[in-house]
């Protein structure tokens, strides 16, 4: 039987005029400064900002190569054209994730299969996926879910096994580690995102992280048109380059407006993290002993959580109201709340083009039937986080 929604709340924590955004950037006077700085030297599109944005994060994640795109999305696009997959292959991605793992997938012509994910780390449950490889299998995408390490050692054993690729998808990861190695350099290739939510962001961005010459090289061609040149060779001071077009590539490259952004966010990625790891466990403690779900304690040791969300399962038979109930309460209180994320197969493009169903993938559809995500950033101060913090008590008291 269907649940009544949450009542009305009188006198929310938060008015119209202070409303919490969720996954609001902190951005500082430096990103600002060195936005304007490139926009005074007019070279706006990609150019020298982009390629010390590149040296940062290569710097960081100890990769060979890192190479600046447009988006996440381009990013997982390119790395599975990159390890040759096409018509006719499958690549297995988690039921529980944001449609462009499995959109990145469709645009190259091969098949996503979804797998279901572990019901306490919401990433993806390797004996399941395990039972989902084919002779048409080519790739794993294992997702980093809100910035969760996969277990890499189990997803790089089958996948040695079976003889795929691995393409993670680090879009929650640029602090994440799996036994002291970064996120990313685990598999054949690492995507991650900088959208204006991310803990890195530079408003839309994407990077690709790979150890292999020719996979990088893919990815480089490919991201501009298909050229051997990019703009800023083309038109640098040592005097135009003729480019020749190797492959129909993309419009996939990164903007020095973007990289001018990302540079100071990397800056502060650690500070950033401390911060949102103690709003993380702020969140673990204070909201105990209501109903919900909470997220598992943070792996310890040489593995790291880069605790990009704090989400919450909102089970009606243990909460009074379900997950959307919740929801609106919560905008009602004046705090953003997010989705992460409704499984793939509810979705009516999935089901209906590739025949996916929910209860094929049983722990991922409870998950995303239930799930929120409760604002986490380092911009919150502690005031905001009580906030959050008494709107949801408050919520729940109101079922």
């Amino acid at each position: 039987m269907a649940r009544a929604p949450a009542r009305a709340v009188r006198d929310p924590v938060r008015g119209p005029d202070r409303f919490l955004v969720f996954g609001a950037p902190q951005i500082a006077d430096a990103e600002v400064e060195e936005v304007v700085a490139t926009m005074r030297s007019t070279w706006l599109g990609t150019g020298p900002r982009v390629a010390r944005f590149e040296d940062l994060f290569r710097a960081r994640t100890q990769a060979r190569h890192a190479l600046a795109v447009n988006s996440c999305t381009a990013a997982l696009h390119l790395a599975v054209l990159a390890a040759g997959i096409g018509p006719g292959d499958e690549v297995i991605v988690p039921a529980l994730t944001f449609c462009a793992t499995a959109n990145a997938v469709i645009h190259t012509g091969a098949t996503p299969v979804p797998a279901d994910v572990d019901p306490d780390t919401m990433n993806l449950d390797p004996a399941d996926v395990e039972a989902r490889v084919t002779p048409r299998a080519r790739a794993i995408i294992p997702v980093h879910f809100a910035g969760r390490p996969c277990d890499m050692d189990a997803i790089g054993a089958l996948a040695e096994h079976h003889g795929l690729v691995v393409v993670e998808d680090c879009a929650h990861a640029v602090e994440t580690l799996w036994d002291g190695v970064a996120a990313g350099r685990h598999g054949d290739l690492g995507c991650f995102s900088f959208y204006a939510t991310k803990n890195v962001t530079t408003g839309e961005g994407g990077m690709v992280v790979t150890d292999r010459d020719d996979y990088a090289e893919s990815v480089k061609v490919r991201a501009l048109h298909g050229m051997t040149r990019d703009a800023w060779r083309r038109f640098s001071d040592e005097g135009y380059r003729h480019y020749q077009v190797v492959s129909p590539g993309f419009k996939y490259n990164m903007m020095d407006l973007q990289a001018a952004i990302g540079i100071h966010q990397l800056a502060r990625v650690e500070p950033n993290w401390r911060r949102r790891r103690e709003i993380w466990d702020r969140y673990r403690r204070e909201l105990a002993g209501l109903g919900l779900g909470l997220p598992a304690p943070a792996p310890s040791g040489r593995s790291r959580h880069a605790h990009h969300l704090f989400t919450v399962l909102v089970d009606p038979d243990r909460v009074g109201i379900g997950r959307d109930a919740f929801l609106d309460g919560m905008t009602a209180q004046g705090i953003g709340v997010g989705v992460h994320y409704l499984s793939l197969p509810e979705h009516p493009y999935y089901r209906e083009s590739l025949g996916w169903a929910p209860e094929d993938v049983p722990v991922a559809a409870r998950i995303g039937r239930q799930t929120v995500s409760l604002p986490l950033s380092p911009a919150l101060t502690d005031d905001d986080v009580a906030d959050v913090v008494e709107a949801v008590r408050r919520v729940v008291a109101s079922a």
